[in-house]
């Protein structure tokens, strides 16, 4: 079993900065994939921001030159730097991982509980 402790959502103006984190933690051999998706209200979750073992990333072009996706391999820990935020930024974000079980050969994906994200003036 893994957990995933996320933190760093809340209220922020327009053009402002936010940054979250995720911890992982548990029963992991090693990451395949972590980032993040987001979720706003009557819409679909969808990709903001991952990483793969591999050190490449994938950005949705919506957040492209304006997140930040980076890692600390040591403490299995993901962050996205948000800046220049907008209101249509405003969702739940969910951190996400793939992980390889250290008790078998297997992978499972893991979500967080999800942190809230405002944009507002």
């Amino acid at each position: 079993q893994v957990q995933l402790v996320e933190s760093g959502g809340g209220l922020v103006q327009p053009g402002g900065s936010l940054r979250l984190s995720c911890a992982a933690s548990g029963s992991i051999f090693s990451i395949n994939v972590m980032g993040w998706y987001r979720q706003a209200p009557g819409k679909q979750r969808e990709l903001v921001a991952t990483f793969t073992s591999g050190g490449s990333t994938n950005y949705a072009d919506s957040v492209k030159g304006r997140f930040t996706i980076s890692r600390d391999n040591a403490k299995n820990t993901a962050y996205l730097q948000m800046n220049s935020l907008k209101p249509e930024d405003t969702a739940v974000y969910y951190c996400y991982v793939n992980v390889r079980s250290a008790s078998n050969s297997y992978s499972y994906n893991y979500w967080g509980q999800g942190t809230q994200v405002t944009v507002s003036s």
